[in-house]
């Protein structure tokens, strides 16, 4: 179920690089997060070059949108053209801001340096409108209030590009604005329920009915490579409804209530458990290790990463028995219990997760196909358990898969102890 916002926001992030690929344009989502901690939404989000292109997105964006945010476009070179375009769209006069453009001569005498012409027009705006200060650059803001003009009810805010520059500015210039423009007063919660070992048909099937009947509830999923993510917005007591009607049928699986990922998971449990973690790779090249180490505090847990690709490593490093890789191979059962008990017993760790397995394109046979895996998971004084994972994509994928299901493996061990 999807509850419309009270105020129709859309944004248009402006910049050749964005489109070549040069820049990654990280404002879709600091946009969303920021906006939803206001109670709002942003309704569609559109990326164009600089120059002509930015007038008919405008155009169009103003004929649907309460309030319209535009990124870019408000330096002193000939393709920043936003605020002319902009003025041009709405019917506007451009003309000099005084507190603006002493601003700009501040700036540049502050560092000693000569402001050349061109940074002149960055004092422009629209007749009518709002400056907005920029503590860190050169270019100003501008907010353009709805029913200024005769073309748009919209409101319109244009903000630099640069983050360093945009975010501050935001913060300071933009909420107070669109929450006078809403009206909204109470601001939805939000619960982010993140599974692995089940998809999304799984929900389709197992819950949705339910979910759609709960009043003020939005949700909705999110899949990624061995992980869904279950997105619950509305009041408290919705979200409380929703999160009972889903543990009941899939709590196994979950790995967080707070969007905390796996590895962070696994983290926390072995802190929890006053234990320490070692891992043996063969497939996944210390993806695994990796994942782990990038949760801050895990060297607290994380002892030993062994990246055994070659079988001579297998034997020299974790001990593996020449003859279960000569009888079994390198991917089989008995080779994974054995990397996991070397890493066990050479470490000296709580707990020991291996894996062993075809990445592909090459080298599968009909016995044992480009995607298969083992995994090993051995604990100090307890049972050595393997697992056998089938991931039939390509090598990245596959080791992403791999890695995926051996902490999911290490998980749920742990959650037994």
């Amino acid at each position: 179920m999807f509850q419309s916002p009270g105020v129709k926001i859309e944004v248009i992030n402006t910049g050749t690089e964005l489109l070549l690929g040069n820049t990654l344009n990280t404002h879709g989502a600091w946009f969303g997060r920021e906006l939803f901690q206001l109670g709002l939404r942003i309704s569609r989000q559109t990326t164009v070059p600089d120059g002509d292109a930015i007038r008919e997105a405008l155009a169009e964006s103003l004929v649907r949108a309460d309030a319209v945010i535009v990124t870019g476009g408000l330096g002193p070179t000939s393709d920043d053209l936003t605020r002319e375009i902009t003025a041009e769209v709405l019917g506007l006069e451009l003309i000099t801001d005084e507190a603006a453009l002493r601003s700009l001569e501040g700036f540049f005498t502050s560092r000693g340096r000569t402001m050349v012409a061109a940074n002149l027009k960055q004092a422009l705006c629209p007749v009518g409108a709002d400056i907005l200060p920029n503590a860190n650059g050169t270019a100003p803001g501008i907010y353009v209030p709805p029913r200024l003009n005769g073309r748009s009810n919209a409101a319109v805010f244009l903000l630099p590009g640069p983050p360093r520059e945009l975010y501050p500015m935001f913060h300071a210039e933009v909420p107070p604005r669109l929450r006078a423009l809403s009206g909204v007063e109470k601001i939805n919660e939000a619960l982010v329920l993140k599974f692995t070992g089940v998809g999304e048909s799984d929900f389709h099937h197992g819950i949705d009915a339910r979910l759609s009947e709960i009043p003020g509830l939005e949700y909705g999923y999110c899949a990624h490579i061995g992980e869904v993510d279950l997105r619950l917005i509305g009041d408290a007591e919705a979200i409380r409804e929703a999160r009972e009607i889903t543990l009941a049928h899939f709590e196994p699986h979950l790995i967080s209530e707070n969007g905390a990922s796996l590895e962070k998971t696994v983290v926390r449990l072995l802190k929890q458990r006053g234990m320490t973690l070692a891992t043996a790779e063969s497939c996944t090249g210390g993806l695994i290790s990796n994942r782990i180490t990038n949760v801050p505090g895990s060297s607290e847990v994380f002892t030993h990463g062994y990246v055994t690709y070659a079988n001579e490593a297998k034997r020299a490093m974790l001990g593996v028995p020449a003859a279960d890789l000569e009888t079994h191979g390198a991917v089989s059962e008995q080779v994974a219990r054995a990397m996991a008990e070397g890493a066990l017993r050479e470490s000296g760790a709580g707990i020991a997760v291996a894996v062993t397995g075809i990445a592909g394109p090459g080298g599968g046979t009909e016995e044992k196909p480009v995607g298969t895996a083992w995994c090993g998971l051995a604990v100090k004084g307890g049972e050595t358990r393997t697992f056998k994972f089938y991931h039939p994509r390509g090598r990245k994928d596959f080791k992403q898969s791999v890695s995926q299901s051996a902490l999911e493996a290490v998980r749920r061990r742990l959650k037994e102890l």
